[in-house]
């Protein structure tokens, strides 16, 4: 069975995904629902259905269970989100978060360079804070940020690698708010893969991040201080390419307002975590389904705010062989 809906965009704008992603969906998780005795019995669309709206709405869960096609106690909407955050983990977000192949790599590089005109952008990175529920007394101070409420320092901390389409290649969501943008990245697995790649003899390919980050020869940020039209075209340059993450960041939360509520995710951080991860997981569905349009035109919320560091702590610790590799990207442009 299918849930009826009049017209597409109204399903759209509804659960954030197209028809044929939601069919995918119940056609990936078929035969991996819980088993429901029939008296609780509750049908894997409404299921599905009851987790995207929670997603989407970012409400509380009694909320969301009378607002789904039919009512639902606050008791079963809890189950199916353990449940549907449990499959999505298992079957879903490892299918669509992933690491671009080397052609898909130079697919980027191509496209970032004719757009823009930056060579070797293999992918950018970027940081924000999502608002979690305050763990325990012992953890309480890891999580406590600088904004003044507790978080999740996601990299895409969500802080993120995405592409020129902005689809997310990588996510890390298991740092407390009180860690840096750059520490976050260098303490990640891609960050330590790239770095390897480098030291192995890998050439003229970069990520690009913003002044929250350390300048390495495979991450350039911008200058602090341009000293000249070379570099003043390369922070334009750099700012303009570097942009598509921080549209990717604004899309994906404005898509699934779970993420920037005033109330932020009322759960511990590894589940935080999760559900960070199935949004990163549909929003490049969306992507790979061309049915961002819609969203883009129906997302009024308001963006959530990217973490700031002091630009100039980075600056000082500046590696020279970074330096002059980025000193060289500015002249030849």
């Amino acid at each position: 069975m299918f849930l009826k809906c009049p017209q597409m965009s109204i399903f759209v704008k509804k659960f954030r995904v197209s028809k044929e992603i939601f069919t995918m969906l119940l056609e990936t998780l078929r035969n991996k629902w819980e088993p429901m005795h029939r008296r609780t019995y509750i049908r894997p669309d409404i299921k599905l259905a009851t987790f995207l709206r929670f997603l989407v709405s970012g409400s509380y869960q009694q909320t969301v269970g009378n607002e789904v096609v039919s009512s639902t106690s606050k008791t079963s909407v809890g189950r199916i989100l353990r449940e549907c955050l449990t499959l999505f983990d298992e079957w879903i977000c490892n299918k669509w978060i992933k690491p671009p192949t080397a052609e898909e790599q130079q697919q980027t590089i191509d496209a970032f360079l004719d757009k823009t005109g930056f060579p070797g952008v293999i992918g950018c990175v970027d940081g924000t804070h999502i608002r979690i529920k305050g763990p325990g007394e012992n953890m309480k101070h890891l999580y406590y940020n600088g904004m003044g409420y507790y978080s999740i320092n996601v990299m895409v901390s969500l802080q993120q690698i995405c592409d020129q389409n902005m689809n997310i290649t990588y996510v890390e969501g298991t740092h407390p708010g009180s860690s840096n943008d750059s520490s976050v990245w260098e303490a990640s697995e891609v960050s330590q893969k790239i770095q390897q790649e480098f030291e192995q003899g890998k050439r003229n390919f970069w990520v690009l991040g913003d002044a929250d980050y350390k300048l390495k020869p495979y991450l350039m940020t911008p200058f602090s201080k341009p000293s000249d039209t070379a570099e003043v075209l390369y922070n334009k340059k750099h700012a303009s390419t570097h942009n598509v993450v921080k549209r990717c960041l604004k899309l994906l939360t404005n898509k699934f307002e779970c993420l920037i509520g005033i109330r932020g995710l009322h759960y511990p951080p590894d589940r935080a975590n999760q559900i960070i991860g199935s949004c990163c997981a549909l929003h490049n569905m969306c992507i790979k389904y061309k049915c961002l349009d819609v969203l883009e035109s129906s997302c009024t919320s308001p963006e959530i705010p990217i973490s700031k560091n002091k630009a100039d702590e980075n600056e000082v610790k500046e590696d020279i062989t970074a330096a002059a590799i980025r000193r060289r990207i500015a002249i030849n442009l």
